[in-house]
């Protein structure tokens, strides 16, 4: 197996999340020893912040909630300001598994994007028929235009290589579904390598995602919406020269 790339960065977008960032960081620390761990607090109004410093984080507070795209373009500044040749994204409520992100970092060798899917080698993964649904449309759009088969265009757990970072520092996409869907298909565009890996993703620890018809059938709708916009938007100006692809 290829060893990991240099200085990885761990970055953790947080929003009202000190109940389960702490136990995130940590967890984080001791699967990858490598890493730089960076919580991104996006204005919150409890302790995120302080429970991530005491957890061995590095913080970088946000004066309002932004957003979480603008919370992940926050960690790609980070990482062209500070030398980190991968960046890892990692959710704070607790879902993804800290031992898998070396999984993640060992996948780049080979790609400048790597996404962890629930849906890959026949994994099961509970959610409502809606849900799933609409995972699976945009899974479809990301697939192509990115050329290969995508199947969990809306995870969050993933992994970039230096030039993704380079393009995301300047044109993270803040958008709903921005930081996982609107950021692949650019990826795409500009003529970036994505691939998958398969992971496990763990059940919320608090609070739990709404599973009712109304709000499934509105997430339908938006993403379809939001899709058509990724589908037909240009390439940002300079984008191509970032990422350092030349066609």
């Amino acid at each position: 197996m290829p060893g990991l790339p240099s200085r990885p960065l761990v970055v953790i977008p947080a929003f009202n999340e000190q109940r389960t960032v702490g136990d995130v960081v940590s967890a984080v620390k001791a699967a990858c020893e490598s890493a730089t761990v960076l919580v991104v607090d996006d204005g919150s109004t409890d302790a995120t912040a302080a429970v991530a410093i005491r957890a061995g984080a590095l913080v970088a507070p946000h004066p309002v909630n932004l957003g979480v795209g603008v919370a992940v373009r926050t960690g790609f500044e980070f990482a062209t300001r500070h030398g980190h040749g991968a960046v890892v994204q990692v959710d704070a409520d607790g879902q993804h598994d800290a031992t898998q992100i070396e999984l993640l970092l060992h996948g780049l060798a080979t790609a400048d994007i790597v996404v962890g899917s629930r849906f890959t080698e026949g994994q099961k993964y509970s959610m409502s028929v809606i849900r799933r649904l609409t995972i699976r449309m945009l899974s479809r759009i990301v697939s192509l235009h990115c050329g290969t088969r995508i199947t969990d265009a809306t995870s969050g757990f993933r992994a970039s290589g230096p030039r993704a970072i380079s393009l995301f520092a300047k044109h993270y996409p803040s958008d709903y579904l921005g930081d996982t869907v609107e950021s692949l298909v650019l990826a795409g565009k500009v003529g970036l390598s994505v691939k998958e890996v398969a992971v496990t993703i763990h059940p919320r620890v608090h609070g739990r995602p709404s599973q009712s018809v109304l709000s499934g059938t509105l997430h339908l709708a938006r993403s379809a919406f939001v899709t058509f916009q990724s589908f037909i938007r240009g390439v940002p100006k300079g984008a191509r020269e970032l990422a350092g692809v030349d066609r």
